[in-house]
């Protein structure tokens, strides 16, 4: 992979902490409109959700470095990742992309195996299939290719360049994360370009995708009331938790959903008994905890499964969660012993919107 796409990979993926909420920047994705700055997402490590915080990317506070300089380097570098990518993505991945996204309408694991093997899919991607399960993860959560579905905090996009053409002839696809432009001056704006100039780089693929941005803490508003079929939290909430978010975003969730709409949460698993007030700073939440917060605003758990689970995850690391691949943390530092360990130990919860 080149530098430069690998930093747009890092860009996004320390921009976990979804901080701000939606401000009712609702667009369609088209071929101008996703690079110009509206609305954005906040992801982890290589993925969807949870690798840090959006609003302190990049700001290290013994720095002699100005914000601004901080900011301008940042775009700067998401940009030029974003040419990179660009260079990618030829004539040839776009016919491989409207190949899956135009593929009959039939059973859901059958679409998204095709998907999967697609060359258009960003570099790297393909090796985290093993480990994160997509298939049995999106089914686990009932989408199907009718469904509307709310994805909350696409990070690098890991899991929107599969939903996107799954869901693009017959559903509908909401993608919800920072916006590139405000608050001004800060770095979650560059995390909302980074997310931006992804999606640009596809009309075909990303063109019918609508984008909520997120910008204040005061107001959360995922999709019109009542309207989704499922919501996605992938390694998103101990942010919320991190950042005394967890409650509105609940609420918000559960007034997008429809009755009886799932709210799917992947989360990094914490030891149990544990609490999450005093473990979401390392990225872990307890199964048991997560349980009862979300049944305690509206939801009741349906289904749980292990096909997220790693048992040698220890969760004792020195830079938390992010210690592990594929953000190692620490650099090459015990990387062999990181890389044996694996990705993390994760639930994987299905909830019921009352």
């Amino acid at each position: 992979m080149k530098t430069s796409r690998v930093v747009l990979a890092m860009v996004l993926a320390v921009a976990g902490c979804k901080k701000p909420k939606p401000a009712s920047t609702e667009h369609e994705v088209g071929s101008g409109s996703a690079g110009s700055g509206n609305v954005a997402s906040a992801g982890s490590a290589g993925s969807a959700g949870s690798a840090g915080s959006a609003g302190s990317a990049g700001a290290g506070s013994g720095s002699a470095e100005s914000d601004a300089d901080k900011l301008a380097k940042g775009m700067a570098r998401v940009e030029a990742a974003a040419t990179t990518e660009a260079a990618r993505w030829t004539p040839e991945l776009t016919k491989a992309a409207v190949a899956v996204r135009d593929q009959p309408m039939k059973d859901t694991k059958a679409m998204l195996a095709a998907i999967l093997k697609s060359p258009y899919r960003m570099p790297g991607n393909q090796a985290r299939d093993a480990v994160r399960h997509p298939v049995e993860t999106l089914t686990l959560f009932g989408v199907r290719p009718t469904s509307t579905v709310v994805e909350i905090g696409p990070g690098g996009g890991w899991y929107t360049e599969l939903l996107a053409p799954l869901l693009a002839d017959h559903g509908k696809l909401i993608v919800v994360g920072p916006d590139a432009n405000a608050p001004a001056g800060k770095m979650s704006t560059v995390n909302g370009k980074a997310l931006d100039l992804m999606l640009a780089k596809s009309p075909e693929l990303f063109g019918k995708v609508v984008r909520v941005g997120v910008t204040t803490p005061d107001k959360l508003e995922l999709a019109p009331a009542g309207s989704a079929d499922v919501v996605l939290a992938i390694r998103e909430i101990h942010d919320w938790q991190r950042d005394g978010e967890l409650d509105n975003y609940l609420a918000a969730i559960h007034a997008a959903l429809k009755p009886g709409g799932t709210f799917g949460v992947v989360a990094h698993r914490a030891v149990a008994g544990t609490k999450g007030e005093d473990t979401a700073k390392s990225g872990y939440l307890a199964e048991q905890w997560v349980i009862d917060r979300v049944t305690a605003a509206g939801f009741t758990l349906a289904h749980k499964s292990e096909i997220n689970a790693n048992p040698k995850d220890t969760k004792d690391y020195p830079k938390g969660v992010w210690t592990l691949p594929p953000g190692y943390r620490e650099g090459d530092k015990d990387k062999a012993k990181y890389t044996a360990i694996g990705e993390s130990d994760r639930m994987t919860l299905a909830f019921t919107r009352k």
